[in-house]
């Protein structure tokens, strides 16, 4: 009784898993259909999954009506800096809080999760306010800054699980060997964080690729704005979508993100397991 009881129990938790799967994967294939349809079937009161004709002109049309690619360039500097420098000063952070179990650093782990409940309206005013003065406004740079502190709490939660499955004793014993703190970090440590490192970098790449909030109230001129914003001028003010290009657009600008998240998912989770043994 009890056998038949977990395979229906298992079974309908696969059933649960793949009924959650076609509820996220529904979106994008609706996209990528869009994408290619033409405008006839895109007016069509009976929708196809499937193109009947499939084309490429809502790309062509894209590209004509926005600057994508230098949108696209805007968003992969901002990305690129943002996650260089938060991977940068979150591992230093991430093995002191680690390494060093005190009130502080435990108050600190708190604040870095409790800052992530923080909703954006919040945050937006006196992000602006500091930029405002440092001139930063309308800048890529100002963008970083704001990616850098937005990506940096996220960042050292998954590095201190990072931090934490690496054994102590193999510093200690490189410590009795001679080497000082310096080299042991560089020669001993770093290189079995580097998954980690890596993980992180690419966690706050997806973060900024993807961000719109911030780009949107920072970024002014259409040269400066990142590719997130420029999509939004396939809407018309009255809220009437060029539903074709707009898909075709979106599409293009989604397929980084899905890329480097199967590239980071495995590690991501192995930072999480991590984390949840050594804490």
């Amino acid at each position: 009784m009890s056998m038949r009881t977990g395979r229906t129990a298992r079974a309908g938790q696969y059933a649960a898993l793949l009924g959650y799967l076609v509820f996220l994967a529904f979106p994008f294939l609706w996209l990528v259909s869009t994408a290619f349809k033409p405008a006839r079937e895109l007016g069509s009161l009976h929708p196809t999954w499937i193109p009947d004709h499939p084309t490429l002109d809502n790309f062509r049309e894209a590209f004509d009506e926005q600057p994508l690619l230098q949108a696209a360039a805007n968003s992969l500097i901002a990305a690129v800096c943002a996650a260089l420098v938060a991977a940068v000063v979150a591992t230093p952070m991430a093995y002191v809080m680690a390494r060093r179990r005190s009130r502080l650093s435990m108050a600190a782990t708190g604040w870095v999760v409790i800052s992530q409940a923080f909703p954006l309206v919040l945050l937006v005013i006196p992000l602006f306010l500091i930029l405002k003065n440092l001139h930063l406004i309308n800048t890529l740079w100002g963008l970083i800054m704001v990616y850098v502190v937005w990506a940096l709490p996220f960042a050292l939660w998954m590095l201190v699980g990072y931090v934490r499955a690496v054994p102590a004793e193999l510093e200690e014993a490189a410590s009795v060997d001679g080497a000082g703190r310096l080299r042991t970090l560089v020669s001993v440590t770093a290189p079995l964080l580097a998954p980690g490192i890596v993980a992180t970098a690419l966690f706050a790449f997806i973060t900024a690729w993807n961000e719109l909030f911030f780009a949107l109230v920072l970024l002014k001129t259409p040269e400066k704005q990142t590719l997130p914003v420029v999509l939004t001028h396939f809407i018309g003010a009255e809220g009437a979508a060029d539903l074709g290009p707009l898909a075709a657009a979106a599409f293009l600008a989604t397929l980084p993100s899905l890329v480097i998240f199967a590239i980071i998912q495995r590690r991501i989770t192995g930072s999480m397991l991590a984390g949840a043994v050594k804490g």
